[in-house]
């Protein structure tokens, strides 16, 4: 490349062995990316049909899967473009707008649970209360803070980074985050200072306000009934499962971009496979098969399904030619 291509271009250098294994890849890819399609949109098209699904807590489930797809098709493409060429590179202006999409859908995941924490917490503690405090007028704020707050925030790192001269190009991972700071010839310091305040204001304080509410609601149902304590555990265990899984992959994302550590390229590889593989894949077993109403939905339309395909008509059988 001349200096002016490497002015423009960087190389995504978090594959391990792409050329070895580059239809495995894209075959592992390719197969995840239509099963994160089929199974999220299933469910969120039963939630839209069905009139008895139109309730906050599933609303908000709809709202979480529906943000899976969108995650999913921010970064699949290009990665199953990425490994079928020879040369796996992208311009830094494409670089930084995969890293503000990336980050406001991964991020509004993060505030959609903590929105879905509450929903739970007022369910099960302030039952009485529950129908004025989750009007819909409420729920239709929620859901615009949850993606308009991460849209409005990383605005600023990108738009710092636009501007930057870069001193390296080549980026020690597949999907382009806030480790582009790193190929920067002058790191800004307002850009560094404001990762804390991200990390801050959309990882940690959401975490611990679906602590504290979880908390609340595990001591409220172990002084209740048999069924609310099984309703409690059922509530919140798969959301902490989810959350635990996200905050540990995008707070290695984000601390990695501001720490000297040379972590080994398959680390970098399987610690990023599993922010994009592991809640796109996971959210709708766990909303789909622990939710018995939506359950009970999918049971149908698999039951359905399989009806209308005993009564499809067999093709003729050939018959045998007279001799």
């Amino acid at each position: 490349m001349d200096n002016n291509l490497n002015a423009t271009y960087i190389t995504l250098d978090g594959y391990v062995e792409v050329d070895k294994y580059r239809y495995l890849y894209f075959m592992i890819m390719f197969t995840a990316y239509i099963l994160i399609l089929c199974s999220n949109s299933t469910i969120v098209s039963l939630i839209v049909i069905h009139k008895n699904l139109h309730e906050p807590m599933y609303v908000f489930i709809a709202a979480l899967l529906l943000n899976s797809v969108l995650l999913s098709t921010c970064l699949y493409p290009k990665m199953l473009t990425d490994v079928l060429s020879e040369k796996q590179i992208i311009s830094y202006s494409a670089c930084l707008f995969q890293w503000y999409a990336y980050y406001c859908v991964a991020f509004s995941e993060n505030l959609l649970l903590a929105v879905m924490a509450y929903d739970r917490y007022v369910s099960i503690c302030k039952p009485l209360q529950y129908p004025t405090i989750m009007r819909k007028s409420k729920i239709c704020i929620f859901l615009v803070l949850a993606w308009l707050l991460p849209a409005c925030v990383f605005t600023v790192p990108v738009s710092l980074s636009a501007d930057a001269k870069l001193c390296k190009f080549t980026f020690k991972g597949i999907i382009c985050g806030s480790a582009v700071i790193k190929l920067h010839c002058e790191r800004s310091r307002a850009v560094y200072l404001y990762g804390f305040f991200v990390i801050g204001s959309l990882d940690i304080l959401p975490v611990v306000f679906i602590l504290f509410t979880y908390t609340r609601i595990l001591l409220i149902s172990y002084r209740s009934s048999r069924e609310v304590r099984r309703k409690g555990v059922q509530t919140c265990l798969p959301n902490l499962l989810i959350l635990i899984n996200f905050t540990c992959s995008m707070g290695f994302e984000v601390i990695l971009a501001r720490l000297n550590i040379d972590f080994p390229q398959t680390v970098r590889l399987i610690m990023t496979l599993q922010v994009i593989l592991y809640s796109p894949l996971f959210n709708p077993i766990v909303y789909g098969l622990k939710m018995k109403e939506i359950y009970k939905h999918i049971k149908r339309l698999l039951f359905l399904h399989i009806e209308r395909l005993k009564f499809l008509p067999m093709p003729p059988c050939k018959t045998a030619r007279a001799q």
